[in-house]
């Protein structure tokens, strides 16, 4: 069964930090891309970062750049984005997506979702 499985969300002051994780399933994430998206409220679903499996390279959105960082550990089949200096507007549902290649990632297709997790920035 595939699963992918979001943790580490919540609510932070503006300029804090957070760190999601998306645990997956080792069929999943073995071979695959990894990636995140947000969605906010009344908003289009946003690329945020992805990863590939060989290298492996990251991509990342320009409103997040410089902020977030995408890994994996592919021991424990996990991908995490860490984020600092967030802002009111990073407040979104975050979503952990896998896919066979990255192209479909970036291209916001990928093959499987997870539910999502919440971050709220207060300001």
């Amino acid at each position: 069964q595939v699963q992918l499985v979001e943790s580490g969300g919540g609510l932070v002051q503006s300029g804090g930090s957070l760190r999601l994780s998306c645990a997956a399933s080792r069929r999943t994430f073995r071979s695959h891309a990894m990636g995140w998206f947000r969605q906010a409220p009344g908003k289009e679903r946003e690329f945020v970062a992805a990863i590939s499996w060989g290298d492996p390279s990251t991509s990342y959105a320009d409103s997040v750049k410089g902020r977030s960082t995408i890994s994996r550990d592919n021991a424990k089949n996990t991908v995490y984005l860490q984020m600092s200096n967030l802002k009111p507007e990073d407040t979104a549902v975050y979503r952990c997506a896998a896919a066979k290649g990255v192209l479909a990632v970036l291209g916001g297709s990928p093959d499987y979702w997870g539910q999502g997790t919440q971050v709220t920035v207060s300001s």
